[in-house]
């Protein structure tokens, strides 16, 4: 096994970081939105990093193995140990560490996954590590956006932007996972690139319905706070059989509470975006235009006139914003299908 077998990521992505595990810099910045794989991009160049050929063999590597299992003493995974982030505390405890001698490696890596919820104090204690690493000490810091972190830690690492995959290269990736390959397609169109997403969808009986849930919210809409009350409660349940099937049973009981709000917050933006995707159509087709939505009838794509569409899509792609700001999840949702509802 290689470090980077198996891993569905744009192939000059994952070029780049064979070249960089060879000779690694003091730090990295894995940056891009929410489920699109990146923590796992970063335990895959961390297993490159600690090989003793850095990946570059063909044959089965018992190392590369067991950093991808998550067994490797020179590989840490930091993430916030509560609720306020990754606090002052976890980044001392991962500096001391950083300072030991390697374990089996000439390196050591430390990913910070979460490591937009750094606190300032966090940041301000680990700045000055990144500044004078110690040798064979590599950081990964990963993160959604470039305004989670203080300039002064960003300008210390390599930053290397992720962003979304085609369709047909995440179909491909979920098939030689040995996916069937209608799971497969479904998967990769619900997620919109993101493949993180479609990795978890891939498995869930729900995807189906995932998507025309969320297609068929515009012609539900009242206007009433009440009913758009209800349909938030409702699309808000709709989610938790999908988050079930994608978190595994071995994780405590704090890191089962963090990946299940990941979990829900990734299935509600992508939600949200297929909602947008609705109004896009509904903008598009009345003028002309191409639909995304192939299987929606065109009929009922004209319920709102194509400005009010335009508009839709703003006050939804506000939302998924929102929701990304940890915003309270069912009165966000209330209040958008409340002004979608309304009438011009």
């Amino acid at each position: 096994m290689t470090p980077f077998a198996g891993l569905i990521a744009d192939e000059h992505i994952v070029s780049l970081l064979r070249s960089e595990a060879m000779d690694p810099a003091g730090a990295y910045l894995f940056v891009g939105p929410s489920s699109l794989g990146k923590a796992t991009m970063a335990r895959h160049f961390a297993a490159a990093v600690v090989c003793p050929l850095h990946g570059v063999h063909e044959d089965e590597c018992a190392i590369c193995v067991r950093s991808l299992r998550g067994s490797h003493p020179d590989i840490a995974v930091v993430s916030p140990g509560g609720t306020t982030g990754l606090g002052v505390e976890q980044a001392r405890q991962v500096i001391g560490r950083a300072s030991l001698a390697k374990i089996e490696s000439d390196y050591a890596v430390f990913i910070f996954d979460e490591a937009g919820t750094l606190t300032e104090p966090a940041a301000n204690a680990l700045l000055k590590t990144l500044e004078e690493p110690n040798q064979g000490t590599v950081f990964v810091l990963v993160a959604e956006n470039l305004d989670q972190l203080p300039p002064t830690v960003i300008s210390r690492c390599r930053t290397i932007h992720i962003g979304r995959l085609p369709t047909e290269s995440i179909i491909e990736g979920l098939v030689d996972r040995g996916v069937l390959p209608e799971n497969a397609e479904a998967a990769a169109l619900a997620a919109g690139g993101r493949v993180g997403l479609a990795v978890s969808l891939a498995t869930s009986p729900d995807l189906a319905e995932f998507r025309r849930n969320w297609l068929g919210i515009p012609v539900r809409l009242t206007g009433r706070p009440g009913d758009a009350r209800r349909l938030a409660e409702e699309m808000i349940a709709s989610l938790q059989p999908m988050i079930e099937t994608t978190i595994p049973d071995d994780l405590t009981k704090e890191a089962a509470r963090k990946a299940t709000r990941f979990a829900e917050r990734a299935l509600l933006v992508r939600g949200l975006e297929i909602l947008a995707s609705w109004y896009t159509d509904a903008a598009s087709v009345q003028v002309g235009g191409p639909m995304r939505n192939s299987d929606l009838p065109i009929a009922s794509l004209t319920a709102v006139s194509p400005g009010r569409a335009v508009t839709a899509v703003d006050w939804v792609m506000d939302a998924v914003v929102d929701v990304g700001g940890n915003m309270r999840t069912p009165l966000l949702l209330a209040d958008l299908f409340t002004r979608l509802g309304t009438e011009d």
